[in-house]
């Protein structure tokens, strides 16, 4: 299985570049991963929410296929210990499914088309992060939750 993280916007922080990175290369040990940045939407400060976010919608559907396993990673979605989530990455990968997409959407969440698209809504914590840092916060406990699965120790419990 493949795993893909899209999400909108660009990382520009050095330091959170440097820590995907780092993370990126640890995960491609275990399996097949693509990051995808859309470009987020420019000049568009003068559109409202439910616009912004259709237009953003329109960028995001198009990198899912009907084989995929979609999920948002959501404020407002289902909370997950790290050994849950490795439990969940287990059943999915055994779901026969070729690709495992997780969705990171812009600053005022997903449109509504996005959200009947996704099987499911993950929250990394009630607490809100920048989109960046949310990339390489997920991109780590994607990376701890393959080690969970191969009894490593880099998770402590």
């Amino acid at each position: 299985m493949k795993v893909k993280l899209v999400a909108i916007g660009k990382t520009d922080e050095p330091y959170l570049l440097e820590g995907m990175k780092e993370y990126e290369g640890r995960i491609r040990r275990y399996l097949s991963l693509e990051v995808i940045e859309i470009p987020g939407l420019k000049n568009a400060s003068h559109l409202g929410k439910p616009e912004w976010k259709a237009r953003e919608a329109a960028k995001i559907l198009p990198f899912f296929t009907a084989s995929d396993i979609v999920i948002l990673l959501d404020e407002k979605g289902k909370e997950m210990s790290s050994t849950e989530f490795s439990s969940f990455l287990n059943q999915k990968f055994g779901s026969g499914s070729k690709n495992l997409v997780f969705v990171i959407g812009g600053p005022y969440g997903f449109d509504e088309s996005v959200r009947k698209s996704a099987h499911f809504q993950l929250s990394l914590s009630r607490m809100t992060f920048s989109h960046q840092m949310v990339r390489l916060f997920f991109l780590e406990q994607l990376y701890r939750a393959l080690t969970i699965l191969r009894n490593e120790a880099y998770h402590h419990e």
